[in-house]
């Protein structure tokens, strides 16, 4: 359990200094829910952490109605996560990188935080939670689902953040996949 308790803190906080530090001062998104917040914040100014709670409430009660243990191994995850985001936003200026680098850190980070969480079977919910429930419904992978919704998600905020962030997007994406997947296979394999 209190392991558990651990990597919900570090991968949280993981989240929230790759959004911060290298995400947003580059005016890049992420995919699923994370990518919607910074969408939000982008047009709106509204902050992101506190946005991805917002946005998650019907996937939660959803999921408190069909899928209750998705819904309790997913809500700290949730709420850490994006109060660390919110939290951590005043790393927007300590970082000065080129987009790129910005990009393939960012992801690395936001991915190993991810990652570090679902080792321990929890996650950051939003559209992750969203996956789980078609993939259960249906006969398609979870994470085909969540490239799918990840797509979609950059494809709406391209129009907010122009072409070239959204190709440092996408290798954000990327990079949150990788560090994901690597830090998983090793949970498949034990």
């Amino acid at each position: 359990m209190l392991k558990k308790i651990a990597a919900v803190f570090v991968g949280s906080i993981m989240v929230g200094v790759g959004v911060n530090g290298f995400l947003v001062p580059n005016h890049l998104i992420d995919g699923g829910m994370i990518g919607i917040g910074l969408i939000f914040k982008y047009i709106w100014g509204f902050e992101t952490g506190l946005t991805i709670i917002c946005l998650s409430i019907p996937l939660y009660v959803y999921a408190f109605l069909y899928f209750r243990p998705y819904f309790y191994n997913s809500l700290h995850g949730l709420l850490l996560s994006s109060f660390f985001i919110d939290v951590l936003s005043p790393m927007r200026h300590s970082f000065q990188y080129p987009s790129l680098i910005s990009a393939m850190i960012g992801g690395f980070f936001v991915g190993s935080g991810i990652g570090i969480m679902l080792r321990f079977d929890t996650s950051t919910g939003g559209t992750d939670l969203l996956a789980q429930f078609i993939s259960k419904i249906s006969s398609l992978n979870v994470g085909v689902i969540i490239f799918l919704i990840d797509g979609l998600v950059i494809i709406i905020g391209s129009k907010t953040i122009g072409l070239n962030s959204t190709m440092y997007s996408a290798i954000a994406i990327l990079f949150v996949g990788i560090a994901t997947s690597l830090l998983t296979i090793k949970k498949e394999a034990t």
